[in-house]
Formats: structure tokens, sequence, C-alpha cells
């Protein structure tokens, strides 16, 4: 893989509670310069974000809903979502409910996700699962549920969790849902060796911090693996 390769496969984000106007923009020019698929900011920075890439096409302008717990009563992450797409939001990554799927509510956490992916149509939705916290029959139940609901992604988690990439276990996942719904890898994950394990077990997306996105696409060459 070439540089550009890795780089369209990544998400480079800027969610922390502390990030400022500053960070964002700066967050910006780093995916102009390297060519980043999606820019991944909290949603009061959306309108901000999808002013400055509104020239750059090939760059998504990212946000969550019910973030970063998954907590929020359903109909907060919906108006949540509305304004999300109204802001000119590209991408949605949606934290499922974890306290109802850990509940055994799975009717509620089903209900949930086909809400929102029926909301955002045509906007790539990615269902966060937190494979973090969850055991292992957890997160098949997770992929279960996400793939009824109609997400186009079961993304591994926040961030905001401890841990590190869990390749065993995105391993698993990857072998339980086959090919009926792409994997984002998200947490964690820090290094080349990371991102190549990921990629030969078919991760389809990454969500990385923006230093070690810049590491990661600078160890590829940019023309020939």
């Amino acid at each position: 893989m070439t540089s550009y390769e890795v780089a369209r496969m990544i998400d480079v984000s800027a969610v922390r509670s502390y990030h400022s106007i500053k960070d964002i923009k700066s967050l910006v020019q780093y995916a102009k310069k390297y060519r980043f698929i999606n820019v991944h900011i909290l949603p009061t920075w959306v309108s901000m974000v999808a002013d400055l890439l509104k020239d750059e096409g090939d760059i998504l302008v990212g946000a969550p809903v019910g973030f970063p717990s998954g907590g929020h009563l359903r109909e907060i992450k919906v108006q949540e979502a509305k304004k999300l797409i109204a802001d000119g939001i590209q991408e949605m990554d949606m934290v499922i409910n974890i306290g109802k799927l850990k509940s055994g509510e799975y009717n509620y956490v089903l209900d949930e996700i086909r809400e929102i992916s029926d909301l955002s149509e045509i906007i790539p939705l990615k269902a966060i699962i937190e494979i973090n916290i969850l055991t292992d029959d957890e997160i098949k139940k997770a992929c279960e549920l996400v793939i009824k609901g109609g997400a186009d992604f079961v993304k591994t988690g926040t961030g905001w969790i401890s841990g590190d990439a869990n390749i065993k276990r995105i391993r698993m996942i990857k072998q339980f849902v086959g090919d009926s719904i792409k994997i984002k890898a998200a947490g964690g994950i820090r290094t080349k060796e990371e991102f190549l394990k990921l990629y030969e077990i078919g991760v389809n997306r990454y969500g990385i911090n923006i230093k070690s996105a810049i590491e990661i696409v600078e160890s590829f060459d940019k023309n020939t693996n």
C-alpha cells in the first residue's frame, strides 16, 4: 500500500472535551495535507468544518451521535442526528445504548439503530459498540443488532474507554460478521504493525488520533509498498 491508500482508510479525529477551535482547524489542515478520508469532530464544530472542507470533495465531515456514553434518550439522539445532517455531516458514528444491550433490552437497541439508520438515508452510519467493556457474547449480539438495524459499519469503540487495539477481538468480529457489514477499528491503534494486522483481518476503516495517524501514513512509501 502507498501512504495515500492508507490515508484513505483513516478517520482522523479531535473529539475530546478540551479540543479547541485551534485544534479543529489544525486537524483540517493535516487532513488536507495527507488526504485523510474523514475529519471527525464533536457536533459543535460540524458547520465550521463543513465550510472549511467545502472545496475538498474527497474529505468527508464526520461527527458522533450519543457520544461518548450512548446513554442519551432515543429522542435526543434523533434530534442530534437531524441537526448534524442539517449542519453538513457526511458520515455519522452513533454510540449504541450499551447499558440497554448489557441489560438484554435488545429490541430497544435494535429500534434505536434502525431509527437513526433510516433517518440518515444515504449518509453512512457507523454504530459504535465499545468492545473493551463487553463480553464476547455481548459483542456478537451487538454486531447482530447493528447488522439488523441497517448500519453500514460496526465500529469497535469511541476511544474514550481504556484499552489497546484489541486485535484478537476484532478478528473474532470479522469471523462472526463475514462480509455482511464493514468494520471500523478505533481506540488504541498507534503503530504501522497494528494497522497492518487489522488490515489483514479485513478492517475497512480506522479511527486514529492525528499524531499516530500521521506517523502511520508517513511509515508507508508515497509511491510503492
